[in-house]
Formats: structure tokens, C-alpha cells, sequence
């Protein structure tokens, strides 16, 4: 069994992600934090997360554990403490990303200097060129889809423009966006979610 992990305390999100990685990896069960907000937004937001991460206690069986929200909250400190692998869905796309210029499209500011450092951390040398964000509050767009998908694809547009070969959509309930969008993208997307799927499977193969 793989425990897909949702540090943000949204069941409905944690549904939509397993589904997401259903197709690269069978047996999967969700883990949705039991307190917190239901959309990580700041930095505290993020530490609170990493500490309900961190003290996690996988059920018996367990071979593995994804950690489903971009900024990784929890994950290192988890795979500190447990002999299966352990992957952020943030790390997973930023090596994804290797071998391009890139770029992360997001919806929420205040994580940028989070997020830039667990880029730089695992694109080993492709050139990052940072955060590109949608316009607008982040909840208000992120709950309407006919806002969100057109402010990520603005976004994305921002960064090809600024020279990206590549963009990775920067959010565990940003998945179901990013897959809506990916066609209409200006440069290949990364999506975090199967990026963290496909290298699971590898690992465990």
C-alpha cells in the first residue's frame, strides 16, 4: 500500500489526488491532515503541516509514502524516520524539471520563498527563473475553476515569455487544474502529482 499524503485538510482534495495518481500506482490509500487549513497559504501554515507530517504513522503495510503538497512539509523529517521511500511531490517535479529552464506557475505569494528554495534544492543545474503567480485572492480563485484555469495559463504564458522551456503547477489542489490545462499550455507542463507517482513506481519496481 502507498499512503498518499495530503498535508492540507481538505478531503475532497486528498480524493482528487489519488485519483490523479491512480494510474502510474495501485493500492492507494489518503491521508488528510486532521486540522489545519484546507489550503496551505503561509509560512506558519507550512510549519504547522510539516509537524503533523513529520509525527505521521503510516499503517502496517505501508510501502511508501507520497507527501502531496508542494512545498514538501514534513517529508525529509518523515523519511528520516521511516525505511520506506518517502517523496514530496515538490522535490519530484523539480527533478522532473532537470535539463530545462523552468519556471513554477502558483497561486499563493507568500510561499514563493519556500517553494524557490525546494526548486533550487533538487533541479540540480537547470536554471530556475522562479515563481509566476495567478492575479487575485488565491482561495477565491482557487474555488472557482472558471477563474483558476485561466489565471494559471496567464501565469504560464508569464514565464514562457520569460524564457521558461518548462512549468510546473505548484499546488497538491492545483492538480485537477493542471490537468485541465495542460494542452492549452504555451510550454509543457510538470505535474507534480504524476511526477511523484512515476518515480514511486520506479523505486518500488
Amino acid at each position: 500500500m502507498i499512503l498518499v499524503v495530503n498535508p492540507n485538510s481538505n478531503a475532497a482534495t486528498t480524493a482528487q489526488i489519488c485519483a490523479i495518481a491512480a494510474p502510474f500506482l495501485t493500492d492507494l490509500q489518503g491521508w488528510t491532515a486532521p486540522r489545519g487549513p484546507q489550503v496551505i497559504q503561509t509560512p506558519g501554515q507550512l510549519a504547522q503541516a510539516a509537524d503533523q507530517v513529520a509525527l505521521l504513522e503510516p499503517p502496517p503495510g505501508c510501502r511508501g509514502v507520497i507527501v502531496a503538497a508542494f512545498g514538501d512539509p514534513g517529508a525529509d523529517r518523515l523519511a528520516a524516520r521511516l525505511s520506506c521511500p518517502v517523496i514530496g511531490i515538490g522535490a519530484a517535479a523539480a527533478r522532473a524539471a532537470r535539463g530545462r529552464t523552468f519556471a513554477v506557475a502558483t497561486t499563493t505569494p507568500d510561499l514563493c520563498d519556500a517553494i524557490d528554495a525546494l526548486m533550487r534544492a533538487h533541479a540540480g543545474d537547470a536554471p530556475y527563473l522562479g515563481c509566476f503567480l495567478t492575479a487575485g485572492p488565491a482561495l477565491a480563485v482557487m474555488s472557482d475553476p472558471g477563474r483558476l484555469d485561466p489565471a494559471l495559463l496567464d501565469a504560464t504564458h508569464d514565464a514562457a515569455r520569460a524564457g521558461a522551456q518548462a512549468v510546473i503547477i505548484g499546488g497538491g489542489p492545483l492538480a485537477q487544474a493542471a490537468e485541465r490545462i495542460a494542452a492549452r499550455s504555451p510550454v509543457p507542463l510538470i505535474r507534480p502529482i504524476p511526477e511523484a507517482a512515476r518515480l514511486m513506481r520506479d523505486l518500488l519496481t
